[in-house]
């Protein structure tokens, strides 16, 4: 199938706080905050068929109460990829990928672990949680294009692990321009919760010379909307608020990246209740010939 020669779609990625039994001072239980996260996820996916949504801190029973959500019908609107990060099935947080398969055709997906043993449930170096980047080939029905997509969460304690995941995340983007279907690959995006910010290691490292580049400095301020910071925590934590979370675009494919808009939504309204202690990140992007 040919690609066509633009094809505009929708990232959108949010750390979505896990279903904690011991809630934060100004913390809301998931019951409350579960409709919340289900109405940013309907209403900025809604009028882009081919958006990917990209998730953090899921776990399988939030994963649950999300595709029921956002599957009301007979006929399920959005599948995903993705595995509990404990044990590689249910247990743990997932970084799952939801997309429409009515869109997109999945070719082939895969866990990696963000350790030495990437194959498997592991931690390594001053990680002190399991980390792991999920990683989706999926070729538009409606346009002919194939996305390399990648969605992780970062150690929030390591910055050796940090570092060391930014370079198994690069080594996995080489692996795929390189293999077999490497020619296939129109472009290839990196969303998720780096837990680093522009300084620091694992930012720093995936956007080295002619490596990544962050949608953020890609789109010009008059089509940027919304919030800078990504990161807000529940309005009592001594950490400040900053910009952690991202969508990161890698060049090497048969097509060049153009961010058509860039937004960091509002994580709380006139209800007050926040629905996670991040904001999402939304990129409108496009891959032209």
């Amino acid at each position: 199938m040919r690609s066509t020669p633009s094809f505009p779609f929708r990232v959108l990625t949010h750390n979505i706080r896990y279903a904690t039994s011991s809630p934060f001072r100004g913390e809301r239980p998931w019951a409350e905050r579960r409709q919340l996260m289900l109405n940013e996820l309907q209403y900025n996916t809604r009028a882009s068929i081919d958006a990917f949504i990209c998730l953090q801190e899921v776990l399988h029973n939030q994963l649950v109460d999300l595709l029921e959500g956002l599957n009301p019908g007979v006929d399920p609107e959005w599948a995903y990829i993705g595995v509990g990060r404990d044990d590689g099935h249910q247990a743990g947080e997932y970084a799952p990928i939801l997309y429409r398969p009515s869109a997109w055709t999945l070719q082939r997906w895969e866990t990696v672990w963000l350790s030495e043993t990437p194959t498997k449930p592991s931690k390594s170096w001053d990680a002190a949680s399991i980390r792991i980047v999920t990683i989706g080939l999926f070729t538009s029905l409606r346009s002919g294009n194939t996305v390399l997509a990648m969605n992780t969460h970062l150690d929030d304690q390591g910055s050796r692990a940090r570092l060391e995941a930014a370079r198994i995340i690069r080594f996995k983007i080489q692996e795929y321009q390189d293999g077999q279907l490497g020619g296939l690959i129109s472009g290839t995006f990196l969303a998720g919760d780096l837990n680093s910010e522009e300084y620091q290691e694992a930012y720093s490292n995936l956007t080295g010379p002619g490596d990544m580049v962050d949608t953020y400095k890609m789109v010009e301020p008059c089509k940027q909307y919304g919030n800078v910071n990504t990161f807000t925590g529940f309005g009592y934590e001594k950490e400040p608020s900053k910009r952690i979370d991202y969508v990161l675009l890698a060049p090497g494919g048969n097509q060049t990246w153009q961010v058509d808009g860039y937004s960091v939504l509002a994580n709380r309204f006139d209800d007050g209740v926040m629905n996670s202690d991040h904001r999402a990140v939304v990129a409108d992007l496009a891959l032209r010939g």
